[in-house]
């Protein structure tokens, strides 16, 4: 006769079920949305026919951050500011005086107002 197994003989052979993860996701990141926040993601996670948490993965793998203002960006806006108000003074003192000649100091300070334009929009070629 075939003698029954206990289960204490078949515990070390059982392969049934799904494999191990190589990679086990065990972190937990809360995210707070608005309504509208949420099922303006669950709805682009619906049209990409993946979930939201997925969806969440890739944009943060993806994505890519602009920072606000940079340290150099910083000094062109301080540059920017002295040379507005170089501007002001001097179109003041051209209304006071009547002085032709501070066209030409107005165009310096434009062509240097334009030139910081260019490097803060990255377009200094």
């Amino acid at each position: 006769m075939d003698e029954v197994k206990g289960p204490e003989s078949t515990a070390g052979n059982n392969k049934g079920g799904r494999p191990k993860k190589i990679i086990r996701r065990s972190e937990i990141m809360v995210v707070r949305l608005t309504v509208s926040e949420r099922l303006h993601i669950e709805n682009k996670a619906r049209n990409a026919g993946i979930k939201p948490s997925e969806w969440f993965r890739q944009a943060a793998k993806n994505a890519k951050i602009i920072p606000r203002i940079t340290p150099e960006q910083t000094g062109y806006l301080r540059a920017m500011t002295g040379i507005a108000n170089n501007l002001n003074q001097s179109t003041k003192l051209a209304h006071q005086v009547g002085l032709l000649s501070v066209i030409a100091e107005h165009r310096r300070l434009l062509g240097e107002l334009d030139r910081l334009i260019r490097k803060l929009l990255g377009d200094d070629r």
